[in-house]
């Protein structure tokens, strides 16, 4: 049996550097970590303070996602401590996301696009 200690990392594919770069740094505010030296550009981030990562990886290709946000499709899930401050800095940024508050999940949910059209949520206990 496989026993789980958590998730490590999670990937995304990006075709610009530099501006996933300054999304995910400037926007959602993560700290870049130390990353080997592959033979293919990227960054690493730390997520959080519980050794979670984020990968990104460049690929020349096209992304396949075109549409606009859809809270179904495959993503990745940030906690954030504070829904009202986090939906006030996305709007603050002029990051386009949907908020919903009172989420059936049980907990308040935001969900924007990176440049690349990558699916994120942030999400925060409910108050």
């Amino acid at each position: 049996m496989v026993q789980h200690e958590g998730i490590h990392h999670v990937s995304l594919i990006v075709t610009d550097l530099q501006r996933a770069k300054a999304f995910y740094e400037e926007v959602l505010g993560l700290k870049t970590i130390e990353r080997p030296p592959f033979d293919f550009p990227g960054e690493w981030y730390a997520v959080g303070d519980t050794g979670q990562q984020l990968h990104l990886i460049v690929h020349n290709g096209e992304t396949k996602r075109t549409g606009g946000i859809d809270t179904r499709d495959g993503h990745f899930a940030i906690r954030v401590r504070d829904f009202d401050e986090t939906v006030e800095w996305l709007r603050r940024k002029g990051i386009e996301h949907t908020a919903n508050r009172d989420s059936v999940t049980g907990f308040a949910q935001i969900f924007l696009l990176d440049p690349d059209r990558n699916v994120i949520e942030l999400n925060a206990a409910k108050k």
